[in-house]
């Protein structure tokens, strides 16, 4: 058996258009694995996979073992993989893409939703993410206050280095960013 008739094994039946683009973006062959995208992500440490693992996961044809995963959930959007990568992937993007297709085809961890709608509330109320508000809202939307307590010494930390303001900050033009939402989410140009 060949390596193309072990690799084609692997691959799952009957892709859509939209998971075979996911699957052979040209940027994926581009990775040469050197973990800098989990060596500068935040949350990797709470992740099924790493970038570097998703990656690799794609390149393998694993696209429904990616989805099911809960790393894009994890993702930051702090875009430190993506600036720091030697070979300029565009991972932050691709996290994005990829939850969009978890959402459509009901593949997503528990609690995926949960983090989600957080996220959305916080940046409905100050036009970016506030992340001790967020994590606050997740988990105890989650009823899950001792996640929460586990936390806190995690957050301390990240605090006492100004790296998670006790407090959020709005932007300016918080109305037009709604207007702008709201334009995307009914399918208007803004």
């Amino acid at each position: 058996m060949s390596a193309d008739t072990v690799q084609t094994a692997r691959r799952e039946p009957e892709l859509s258009p939209e998971q075979e683009a996911i699957l052979h973006r040209p940027e994926l062959l581009r990775c040469i694995q050197c973990g800098t995208c989990s060596a500068s992500c935040p949350t990797a440490y709470a992740m099924d996979y790493t970038p570097r693992r998703i990656i690799a996961a794609l390149r393998a044809g694993q696209l429904d073992k990616v989805l099911r995963s809960n790393t894009p959930w994890l993702c930051a959007s702090c875009y430190y993989c993506t600036v720091r990568c030697p070979a300029e992937i565009q991972f932050t993007d691709l996290m994005y893409e990829l939850k969009r297709m978890a959402v459509r085809r009901g593949l997503h961890p528990s609690g995926s939703p949960a983090f989600y709608q957080a996220m959305v509330s916080t940046v409905d109320r100050h036009g970016r993410s506030a992340e001790t508000e967020l994590m606050i809202r997740y988990y105890l939307g989650r009823l899950n206050p001792i996640g929460l307590i586990k936390l806190a010494p995690f957050g301390i930390k990240m605090m006492l280095r100004g790296r998670f303001p006790l407090l959020p900050h709005r932007i300016k033009g918080r109305k037009d960013l709604e207007r702008m939402l709201d334009h995307i989410a009914h399918g208007r140009e803004a």
